[in-house]
């Protein structure tokens, strides 16, 4: 990981209030870091507002969505605020609560893959496994320690960006570090893997059941694919999503080396979740049709049907399992 940038501190040390986003469609790592960072901002005398274009359609966040205003909230005096935005390096991942915000100077704090230069007071790291360990490394370059509700936050972020450590090879030694003092603040291994992984409906249990029950293998099995409907929408809801779970399943087939799941979001709007095992970059592949994300796990929307998606999508990975 990269040293927090001298920028960065400057940044917040010359402003009294901060806008603190996050992408659209949060998920633990956005909210986490958001959270936490807020929390901090206004330890050392910051106003803050922590905004959210929501939705929060996964159950283990939804816990968290009161926290958060949908649009920006006046500021008298915005010579003296400015903006941080979390987990995504571009404006038009925000989402509609970028309607609301004043012209302030903007900060980014991302692990993502980005084609955007880096500003002055940006912190951009590919090499970091979630922008919680970047805000962690923030608040130690500041000379400050997190409060146990703020390593509580930053642990379930970190380990849900982190698949609970499992992504993790043999360079990880320094987000164990982080994942340490995090503990020694406070947080608590075993009651953020169950606010992560428990209190899933049975209904979400028989859609993973569907979904695995849907997959096909392309290119001799290395890729496997499968979707959700209009349909399961209607009969199981959707609020309680186990991506992560599903994706583990699925890539843990032998032989398998990437997947992607195809939901359908209305009559012709789809949106797309990919992982790899390790070769494959799905993030450009994703890129291609305007999505992003890892090396390893990305994600886009674009519009079409199930079938015409996976179709064009199948084709996409056309000559990444050439030997």
């Amino acid at each position: 990981m990269i040293q927090v940038p001298h920028g960065l501190i400057d940044y917040i040390s010359s402003h009294d209030c901060f806008y603190v986003l996050g992408h659209r469609e949060p998920d633990g790592d956005c909210i986490g870091s958001q959270l936490a960072l807020s929390s901090f901002l206004k330890r050392i005398g910051k106003r803050v507002h922590t905004l959210s274009s929501g939705p929060f359609t996964r159950s283990e966040i939804l816990l968290y969505e009161h926290r958060f205003k949908d649009e920006a909230p006046p500021e008298k005096k915005f010579e003296r605020a400015a903006a941080i935005i979390l987990d995504c390096s571009s404006m038009s991942r925000i989402g509609q609560v970028s309607e609301t915000m004043p012209k302030v100077p903007v900060a980014f704090i991302d692990h993502h893959a980005s084609d955007e230069p880096a500003g002055e007071a940006d912190y951009l790291d590919r090499s970091s496994p979630a922008v919680t360990a970047m805000v962690f490394l923030l608040m130690e370059a500041m000379g400050q320690a997190p409060t146990k509700e703020e390593a509580e936050l930053l642990f379930f972020g970190l380990a849900t960006d982190t698949g609970f450590f499992r992504h993790l090879d043999e360079h990880g030694a320094e987000t164990f570090r982080i994942a340490s003092l995090l503990v020694e603040a406070g947080a608590s291994p075993k009651r953020t893997f169950q606010e992560i992984n428990g209190g899933k409906t049975l209904f979400s249990r028989k859609l993973l059941g569907e979904i695995l029950m849907r997959v096909e293998p392309c290119y001799g099995g290395r890729l496997l694919v499968s979707y959700v409907t209009l349909g399961d929408q209607q009969r199981y809801g959707m609020a309680s999503r186990d991506s992560d779970f599903l994706y583990q399943i699925i890539m843990g087939i032998a032989g398998c080396e990437a997947c992607f799941v195809v939901k359908q979001e209305s009559e012709n709007q789809c949106t797309v979740g990919f992982r790899s095992k390790d070769r494959i970059d799905v993030a450009a592949i994703a890129g291609r049709f305007g999505g992003g994300g890892h090396r390893l796990a990305s994600g886009l929307s674009m519009q079409g049907t199930v079938d015409s998606v996976l179709d064009c999508l199948i084709q996409a990975f056309e000559g990444e399992f050439e030997e």
